[in-house]
Formats: structure tokens, sequence, C-alpha cells
């Protein structure tokens, strides 16, 4: 049960819509804490073939986020002990792919965002691993869109079948510490099962981006989403 909260994500801070800032860049990996799970996301502009095909289901959006989990557990209404218990086991696992149209920072807050500077080739390779993530079927050198599985938990958000198992021992951190290694980064994966073992990795790597003005952050008034 533990394992399965590691992979709950929280949605995102309900804000106003603006333009992008200045951690619009290209070359950054980006590296979310949601709680106990970890996404990683790109700008969305930086999304390349054959990833980029995703963008057409999230229009109008600055950001790309990818994460993974179990999907019986996250599908199934009744998310009781034996669920939770199914899930320790190797299973089929889900992507959840988010876009926000705001930025990070004012989504998830400013300590649960990391920079992560990459060359354009690291880029690709991360992009390369989430594809290869996600399954296509028999479509497997196909760059046409695929068709997501289920609606999300929240508003701007879809579920994609992965062509990866999800286990106590390969859970939605697990996964994200598998990204970060696709790039060349000195992140080991081995053994990250819980969001705090990444998230110490990642901040080794990067940089948290300038604080702005909390102020503006709109708290959200309800949270919607069952956890994954």
């Amino acid at each position: 049960m533990a394992l399965l909260v590691a992979c709950s994500t929280a949605p995102p801070r309900l804000v106003p819509q603006h333009s992008a800032g200045a951690s619009d860049s290209s070359s950054v990996l980006y590296v979310i804490k949601r709680k106990w799970h970890v996404d990683i996301g790109f700008a969305a502009a930086d999304v390349q073939p054959p990833l980029a095909a995703l963008r057409a289901e999230f229009a109008g959006t600055q950001f790309l986020l990818f994460g993974f989990g179990d999907r019986h557990y996250l599908l199934d209404e009744d998310r009781g002990l034996r669920g939770a218990l199914a899930a320790l086991w190797p299973g089929p696992g889900l992507i959840l792919v988010t876009g926000l149209a705001t930025t990070l920072q004012a989504a998830f807050g400013e300590d649960n965002v990391i920079e992560i500077p990459v060359t354009a080739a690291q880029l690709r390779s991360v992009q390369d691993f989430v594809w290869r993530s996600l399954s296509r079927g028999d479509r497997a050198s196909d760059d046409s869109p695929i068709a997501s599985l289920h609606a999300g938990p929240y508003e701007g958000s879809l579920y994609y079948a992965s062509s990866q198992a999800y286990s106590a021992f390969h859970t939605c951190n697990t996964w994200a510490a598998e990204g970060l290694q696709a790039a060349g980064l000195p992140v080991h994966s081995f053994g990250v099962e819980l969001s705090g073992q990444l998230w110490i990795q990642a901040r080794r790597l990067g940089h948290r981006p300038d604080a702005g003005s909390t102020g503006n952050y709109v708290p959200p008034s309800r949270v919607d989403a069952p956890p994954l």
C-alpha cells in the first residue's frame, strides 16, 4: 500500500493561465515532485517526433509531463487492500500525460520543480525513452498519434497504455529514474522506489528556478482527482 501511495500524484494548483516565463527554455529536463510521486517533463515546444505526436491531444499547453503507474490500480474504481496488494506483483503499466498551460512553478510550487540543463541530444534520448514506454501495439514504427486509454484523474491529463510492467520493484519513481539515466545522467534506478530517493539525486544535477511571487499562487479549492 505504501508503494502505491508513493506513486500517487496531486493535481496541479488551479491558477490563471499565462504566457511562458524564463523557465520555458530549450535543453532543459524538468523533474517535478507531486507529493510521493515524481514526473519528468519537457517544454511542449521542445518535444520532438515521434513523441511530438502526442501534442495534438494537448493543444495550447506549455509543458508536457509524464508519469508511470499500475494500470489495474489506477483504473479500478475499488482501490481496496486487495487491489493494492495485487499491484505489487508485476502487471501492466500506465503512463499519465499531463498538459499544463501555466508554468510548472505556478502549478506545483517552487520547491517541487527542478530544472536539469541537458544537451539537445540528451533531451531527445529521454523523449525516446518515454516514447518506448508507451504501448503502440502493432504500430511500433508508426509516428501517428497514439490513442489514449482513459481520461486522466484531472483536467488536462490522459492515461496511455504502457509497454512496461509495474511492480513493487519497478514503481513510478523507478521509471522516472530510468528516464534520467536515458539522458546519460549520473543517476541510479536500482532500489529507487520512493520519490525522496530520486529527488536527492535530481537536486545534485539541476537547480530550482528563482523564486517568484508566491503571493500570486492560488491553492486549489478542492481536489477532484483520487490519488494515483
